[in-house]
C-alpha cells in the first residue's frame, strides 16, 4: 500500500479511545497543527509531530466523521494560509474550503473486467437531470434515474466527468482540489460508493475522468503547500499552465508521482471504479505544450518530451496492471505520440485505450459539410482507417465538442430539419460501425439542439417530439445491434477485422466496408452521405444471402425509408442494394444453414 493511503484523517482507536489520526506530508514545514471548530481554529491546541520522510501526524481523541478541519502550516518564511488536506476523503461544500473527516466504509468491489463491446455514455452528474426546484440530485437520486435510463439504452459503461471535489462548478471538475474526496454537492462519500455499487448491480462499468495534469493555484490547496513548491515545478516555465492558469505537478519528485498513483488506486480500490480516463495527457507529455519559444525548458536531451511524465505514466500503468488487473486506463491524447497503448515494459505508456481525436475532428468536419460538397472532403472519412489499428482507440463525441461556441452535435448538421435529423442518425450509425469503442456525451443520444449548459439539466422536453425520440430509439437499436454482432467489435483493434468494399465513390459520397470476426457472420456497412436515394447500387461482397439488420432511415427512428426488406442474394459475389438518402444500413451475411 503506498504510504499516501495512510495520509489524511482516519477515524480509529488508540489505547481504546476513539478519535481521528491525522497525517500530512510537509517536509519543509517548521510546524504543522490541526485546526477546526473543535479547537476554535487555534493552531496552538493540536500541534503535530514530525516523523520520517517529512510526515507530520497526531491523534485527536473524541473526534469523528463529519468534523471540519484544516492544517495550519508554518513554512520557512512564516505561517501560511490554512490548507485543505491533500488526502482528505471528504471536503466541505464550497465556498467552505475546509476538509472533512469521512466515515469508514468497506471498499466497493470492482465490476467484471471489460470484455465484449464498449459503448460509453459520458455524464456530467450535476447537470444530467435536476430536481423540480433546479437543485442538484444526490447520488442516490441520480442512481434511481440515470442507471435505468442508461441500461435501457444498452450502453456498457457510464463515464463521469471528474467527481473529485472542486471549488468552482464551472470547471466541471477539471480543476480539482480534493483529489481523494467525491464532490460534496451530491452527498457524502458513502453515497457515491452506493452509486457505483448500483451501477455494477445493473451490469454497468464506471469510468471516472481523472486529472493528474494540473491543479488550481488556490492558496488553500496544493500550491506552495509547505512554504515551498512541494507538488508543483518551481520554475513557471515548467510549473505554470498559461492556458488554464493552473499549476503542473512536479513529476521529477518521486513523492508526487506516488501521490498521484495512490490517488488512482484509491478510486479503483476504495470506490470500485472500473477505469480512469486521464485528462489532458498531451499537456503532460510535451514541455512546450501551449508555450511560445523561450517559455519552456527542454529535457536533458534538448527535446520537448517530458521524460518525467513518461516515467509517471509507465509507473501508473504498471501499478494498475498489478493491483487492479482488467482496469481501464484511457488517455485523452491529442497528438501522434507513439505507443500510448503499448505496454510500459515494451517502451509504451501502458494505457489500455486512447481517445481517437483525429477521427473525431475529421468526421465532424465531414458531416458538417453540406452533402453537395462532401466530395471535396471525401478523405475525412477514409483517412482514419490509415491509422485505426496503431492504438486501441475509443471514438469520442465528448463534452468538449458541445461547448464554447462549437454548437451541439445536432447543431453541426447541415440542411433543413429533415436533413439534419437524417445526418445525425447516419453519423451515429457510421460511428457505431467504425472500429473502436464508442463514447457519446449526454444529450447527443436524442439530438439536443442547444449547447450543453452545466448549470441546467438536459432538454428532456424534446423527447415529446417524435424526431428526437427517434434518434434515441436509434441509439438503443445501435447498442443492441453492436452487442448482438461480434463482427462489429471483436477485432476492433486489428486490421483483420475491417475491409473496404467501396472507398472511392467521391461523386456519390458512398462508403461501404465489412466488419469481420471469423467464424462470426460478417457485417456489411453501407453509408450514403449524399442526399439522394440510390437505386440498384452494386458492390462486390462475399457470396451468399445477406439480410438487413439496421437502417438509420427506418420509420422507427423518424426516417422515411422502408429499407431492403427480407434477404438479398449476392449473385456471383455482387450485391444490389437500395440506399436511403443520408442513411446507413447494416447487412449481415446469413449463416450457411439458414441460406439453404
Amino acid at each position: 500500500m503506498p504510504k499516501e493511503a495512510a495520509l489524511g484523517a482516519l477515524p480509529c482507536e488508540e489505547a481504546g479511545v476513539a478519535g481521528v489520526r491525522f497525517a500530512v506530508w510537509a517536509p519543509a514545514a517548521r510546524g504543522v497543527s490541526v485546526v477546526g471548530v473543535f479547537n476554535g481554529w487555534d493552531g496552538q491546541c493540536h500541534p503535530m509531530r514530525r516523523r520520517e520522510a517529512g510526515i507530520w501526524e497526531t491523534f485527536i481523541p473524541h473526534l469523528g466523521p463529519g468534523e471540519r478541519y484544516m492544517y495550519e502550516i508554518t513554512g520557512p518564511r512564516g505561517v501560511l494560509p490554512l490548507k485543505a488536506d491533500p488526502c482528505a476523503r471528504r471536503m466541505c461544500l464550497p465556498p467552505d474550503k475546509a476538509s472533512g473527516v469521512a466515515a469508514v466504509f468497506p471498499p466497493v468491489p470492482r465490476g467484471q473486467a471489460a470484455v465484449g463491446p464498449m459503448s460509453i455514455y459520458e455524464v456530467h452528474a450535476p447537470s444530467w437531470m435536476r430536481r423540480e426546484d433546479g437543485g442538484v440530485l444526490g447520488w442516490d437520486e441520480l442512481a434511481a434515474r440515470l442507471i435505468p435510463y442508461v441500461t435501457e439504452l444498452g450502453f456498457t459503461h457510464i463515464e463521469l466527468l471528474p467527481v473529485m471535489a472542486h471549488p468552482f462548478g464551472g470547471s466541471w471538475g477539471y480543476q480539482p482540489v480534493g483529489m481523494f474526496a467525491p464532490m460534496p454537492a451530491m452527498g457524502a462519500p458513502e453515497d457515491f460508493a452506493r452509486f457505483v455499487t448500483a451501477c455494477h448491480a445493473a451490469g454497468l462499468g464506471v469510468i471516472l475522468d481523472w486529472v493528474p495534469a494540473h491543479f488550481p493555484a488556490d492558496a488553500d490547496g496544493l500550491a506552495v503547500f509547505d512554504g515551498t513548491c512541494l507538488y508543483e515545478y518551481e520554475d513557471p516555465r515548467e510549473g505554470f499552465h498559461q492556458e488554464w492558469g493552473t499549476l503542473v505537478y512536479n513529476f521529477k519528485r518521486p513523492e508526487v508521482r506516488q501521490f498521484l498513483i495512490a490517488n488512482a488506486l484509491f478510486w479503483l480500490e476504495q470506490y470500485g471504479a472500473d477505469g480512469l480516463r486521464v485528462d489532458a495527457v498531451a499537456s503532460m507529455l510535451y514541455r512546450d505544450y501551449s508555450r511560445q519559444p523561450g517559455e519552456w525548458i527542454p529535457n536533458i536531451h534538448g527535446g520537448v518530451e517530458n521524460l518525467e511524465a513518461v516515467q509517471f505514466f509507465q509507473e501508473l500503468s504498471e501499478a494498475l496492471r498489478g493491483r487492479c488487473p482488467g482496469a481501464l486506463l484511457i488517455a485523452e491524447e491529442s497528438t501522434a505520440w507513439p505507443g500510448v497503448t503499448r505496454a510500459a515494459a515494451a517502451g509504451g505508456l501502458g494505457f489500455t485505450h486512447k481517445w481517437n481525436m483525429g477521427w473525431m475532428h475529421d468526421t465532424l468536419d465531414y458531416i458538417h459539410t453540406p452533402p453537395s460538397e462532401r466530395g471535396a472532403v471525401h478523405e475525412r472519412i477514409t483517412f482514419g482507417l490509415v491509422y485505426a489499428f496503431s492504438e486501441r482507440f475509443v471514438l469520442p463525441i465528448s463534452h468538449d465538442e458541445v461547448v464554447y461556441g462549437k454548437g451541439s452535435l445536432f447543431g453541426r448538421m447541415p440542411g433543413d430539419d429533415r436533413q439534419r435529423f437524417a445526418n445525425l442518425r447516419a453519423y451515429l450509425a457510421f460511428m457505431w460501425a467504425h472500429p473502436g469503442g464508442k463514447l457519446l456525451f449526454m444529450g447527443c443520444e436524442f439530438g439536443q439542439p442547444a449547447e450543453w449548459n452545466h448549470d441546467a439539466e438536459l432538454s428532456w422536453q424534446l423527447l415529446a417530439d417524435a424526431r428526437h425520440e427517434g434518434v434515441r430509439e436509434e441509439v438503443r437499436a445501435l447498442n443492441a445491434t453492436l452487442r448482438g454482432n461480434p463482427a462489429l467489435y471483436r477485432l476492433d483493434d486489428e486490421p483483420d477485422g475491417f475491409a473496404w468494399v467501396v472507398s472511392d465513390d467521391r461523386e456519390r459520397s458512398v462508403f461501404a466496408f465489412l466488419r469481420l470476426a471469423p467464424p462470426e457472420s460478417p457485417v456489411l456497412v453501407v453509408c450514403n452521405f449524399g442526399d439522394a436515394q440510390r437505386q440498384d447500387y452494386t458492390m462486390r461482397v462475399p457470396g451468399g444471402e445477406w439480410e438487413e439488420i439496421f437502417n438509420s432511415d427506418s420509420p422507427a427512428f423518424g426516417g422515411g425509408f422502408a429499407g431492403n426488406a427480407g434477404r438479398l442474394r449476392a449473385a456471383d459475389g455482387v450485391l444490389c442494394l437500395t440506399l436511403p438518402p443520408l442513411g446507413v444500413i447494416y447487412m449481415r451475411q446469413a449463416e450457411e444453414e439458414d441460406a439453404c
